[in-house]
């Protein structure tokens, strides 16, 4: 088979966010422990059973052409977070806290491509963060929105 220079990262990228996720453990100053419970595919709030849970979703994918042939690709994931707790909201933070360190932590996100080379992100920026605030209690559910750029 050829290789090929211009293929999507994705579902790569997603696959190492996951990896990096299942790191919190409780330990180590999380507050959470997802360790078991995150996944690479969307799921509604209805179809999770497992709390507290970290489902991802890859998006959009965008493209700015720079000179001299090189492009930029920007990729948005969705990471939707679950809780069913008492206090749903007090939990939702601590588990969207954790996320978000383990994103600052890994700006710079090394992942496996199709053809088994070993690529990096530039960068991972969090667009965005946003919960339920308390609606569906005890569930809890918050988005955080990230831009790839790779």
């Amino acid at each position: 088979m050829a290789t090929r220079d211009y293929t999507t990262k994705r579902q790569s990228i997603v696959n190492a966010l996951v990896v990096k996720l299942k790191t919190i453990d409780g330990t180590s100053g999380f507050l959470s422990d997802v360790s078991d419970n995150v996944s690479p595919r969307l799921k509604f709030w209805d179809e999770v059973e497992d709390f507290p849970a970290v489902h991802l979703n890859a998006g959009q994918e965008t493209r700015e052409y720079q000179g001299g042939g090189f492009k930029d690709r920007y990729l948005n994931i969705t990471v939707r977070c679950y809780v069913n707790e008492e206090d749903a909201v007090d939990a939702l933070d601590k588990l969207l806290e954790d996320v978000e360190t383990v994103i600052e932590d890994n700006s710079s996100l090394a992942y496996t491509d199709r053809q088994g080379a070993t690529q990096a992100t530039h960068q991972i920026s969090i667009v965005s963060i946003d919960t339920d605030e308390g609606v569906l209690e005890p569930l809890g559910v918050g988005e955080i929105l990230l831009e790839v750029r790779y």
